[in-house]
């Protein structure tokens, strides 16, 4: 492998864990923006919260890990390597969250400040306090996992082509960057361009996505799950740096791919912001 795929790998790896990290820091700072007074000292639970799913997050890395290098074993490694591409992509496609804008916004954060608002409004009651405590440290985890597991399941495929190495890499750099912001907004409470954060980072994935996609045809090729049909006149037309850099190949079968993968971003795109009530 070169050292411009292990760049390029490493940064993809990078956006997206600081894609997710900022999803994560933007639902935490939902569900305590409200926290004033006495109310304060719930941030501590939330923080608990948010402790135990990243060790929950290192443990069902450990559990991947273990799964599919044992189904390695008995299976061929261009399989599993094909399987574990198509689960990175439609991870990715959830990511984005271009079609599910709308349900995410209006969902997932609305879900949390909704249960926040349920446990407050029992506190002072019989053994209240302690359903409170458990309640926003299970809001924190919450908020912390479900970003953590979608990162486990992305980072599988790349962990299978390119090592362990090249993954931390990415994870380090990804994670410094979400640790920066999160400590701006929680400890500085700087009021950071979250949106523009999320479109740019969002804009990068999409061409993530492409490669991703273009590679993914290219390995189910390999491992004859789909056949290899060349378009002649464009096997001259488009130079090898395509395919290596951009996984782009003369064929019908990976062009189609990216194609349909292109009209599904951008159509969902459309769609989200053609949505009543979608932010924009």
């Amino acid at each position: 492998m070169t050292l411009g795929d292990q760049a390029s790998a490493t940064l993809n790896i990078a956006v997206l864990v600081f894609r997710e990290g900022l999803e994560s820091i933007l639902v935490l700072t939902a569900v305590t923006a409200s926290f004033k007074g006495r109310e304060t000292k719930f941030n501590r639970p939330v923080a608990a919260g948010v402790a135990v799913a990243f060790v929950a997050t290192l443990l069902t890395w450990s559990i991947a890990v273990r799964i599919l290098d044992d189904i390695g074993q008995s299976v061929s490694a261009l399989a599993v390597q094909a399987a574990t591409g198509l689960l990175a992509i439609l991870v990715l496609l959830v990511v984005m969250n271009w079609f599910f804008h709308k349900l995410y916004w209006t969902g997932w954060i609305s879900l949390h400040n909704q249960k926040k608002r349920e446990l407050l409004s029992s506190e002072g009651k019989e053994r209240g306090e302690l359903r409170v405590v458990s309640g926003m440290a299970l809001l924190g985890f919450t908020s912390f996992y479900r970003e953590g597991f979608e990162v486990v399941l992305f980072l599988q495929s790349y962990r299978l082509k390119l090592g362990n190495l090249i993954v931390l890499y990415g994870v380090i750099f990804g994670g410094l960057a979400a640790s920066i912001v999160a400590i701006l907004t929680f400890v500085v409470h700087r009021h950071l361009p979250y949106r523009k954060m999320l479109v740019s980072t969002g804009l990068m994935l999409a061409v993530v996505l492409l490669v991703m996609v273009g590679e993914e045809a290219q390995e189910m090729q390999l491992a004859r799950w789909l056949p290899v049909t060349e378009v002649p006149k464009l096997v001259h037309l488009i130079p090898s740096w395509m395919g290596l850099w951009l996984s782009v190949f003369p064929t019908v079968e990976t062009l189609g791919a990216q194609v349909l993968a292109g009209f599904l971003v951008f159509g969902s795109y459309l769609t989200a912001r053609s949505l009543p009530g979608t932010a924009r």
